[in-house]
C-alpha cells in the first residue's frame, strides 16, 4: 500500500466492532489513526453530514482530500474497500 494512503477509524470506547477493525488492521500491518467519538456528539454530527450515519465504526480510506468511508459493519466491507484501494494504487 502506498505511503500516501491513510486510514482513519472513527470509534468509541467499548465498541467490539471497532476493536475488531483495529485488530484486523494491525494483523495486516496497516497503520491507522483514530477519531474517538466517545462523549463527543459533535463528532457524530460530522459522520452524519459526511456519510448519513451516526454509528461507529466508520473507516475512512484515502489520500489527499479524497476519502472513501466504509460505514457497513463487518470486516468483509473493509477488506473490499482496501482491495479497491490497492488495485488503484
Amino acid at each position: 500500500m502506498s505511503e500516501n494512503i491513510s486510514i482513519i477509524i472513527w470509534s468509541k470506547e467499548g465498541c467490539s466492532y471497532c476493536d475488531d477493525v483495529k485488530k484486523y488492521l494491525v494483523e495486516k500491518e496497516l497503520a491507522y489513526k483514530t477519531v474517538d467519538v466517545t462523549n463527543n456528539d459533535h463528532l457524530r454530527d460530522i459522520l452524519d453530514v459526511k456519510y448519513g450515519v451516526r454509528h461507529v465504526p466508520v473507516v475512512e480510506i484515502g489520500q489527499g482530500n479524497v476519502y472513501r468511508g466504509v460505514t457497513e459493519v463487518g470486516i468483509e466491507h473493509l477488506q473490499e474497500a482496501l482491495d479497491e484501494v490497492l488495485v488503484l494504487d
